[in-house]
């Protein structure tokens, strides 16, 4: 898959704003310093598509991105510890009726390579596994080790989050390390969301 343009959409605070598109939905979701803003950039080519801030937890909207053959949904980060418990409340009830809508059809949970997955981590994705929500674990910060280490880090990661290695994917946003694994999942997400549409034509011809 080719990225030939990606744009900022919107930005919704509560479900009223939330975007239902005809076209994939991708969500990325992970803590607020695991480099989400700069996963978005690399995907989209770009350097300040989304924005990037030196303070975790900036990100206090599902702020929407239009990039052709899908849009993508950047999550509030989690798992700060600044935020006031009030504020973490709030981010939380935006998440579970963000995923209430059931208009997304993937999820990229982002995970810190070099460091055992939080017990925030580990609860989104027992909430994916619970709400049967595909998603593929990226690996961000792969620059940070040596090469020879991302390989096992990677399973560890695999392992903590009871995933496939395969389900694995290690990036990072400064060498563009893993970008075209992860454009090849997007272009099967997009593939599968076009095929969808026939399956359950099929079904109702069949029922």
């Amino acid at each position: 898959m080719v990225i030939k343009e990606a744009r900022f959409v919107t930005s919704a605070s509560d479900r009223k704003g939330f975007v239902v598109p005809d076209k994939p939905l991708i969500a990325v979701c992970g803590k607020s310093n695991v480099g989400k803003s700069s996963f978005i950039n690399m995907l989209a080519g770009r350097a300040k598509l989304a924005r990037t801030s030196a303070e975790p937890g900036r990100t206090r909207l599902v702020n929407y991105f239009d990039f052709g053959e899908f849009l993508l949904a950047d999550l509030p980060g989690y798992g700060y510890a600044r935020v006031p418990k009030g504020e973490k409340l709030r981010w939380a009830k935006l998440l579970d009726d963000f995923f209430a809508c059931g208009a997304v059809a993937h999820v990229f949970a982002l995970a810190d390579i070099r460091h055992e997955p939080t017990a925030d981590d580990k609860t989104m994705i027992e909430f994916l596994y619970g709400t049967r929500t595909p998603f593929t674990v990226i690996a961000t910060k792969a620059d940070k080790l040596a090469k020879t280490r991302v390989k096992d880090a990677a399973r560890r990661v695999a392992a903590a989050f009871r995933t496939g290695e395969g389900n694995v994917i290690a990036v990072s946003s400064l060498t563009k390390r893993g970008r075209e694994e992860v454009l090849a999942a997007v272009e099967g997400i997009c593939e599968r969301f076009r095929e969808a549409p026939e399956e359950e034509a099929e079904e109702e011809e069949l029922g």
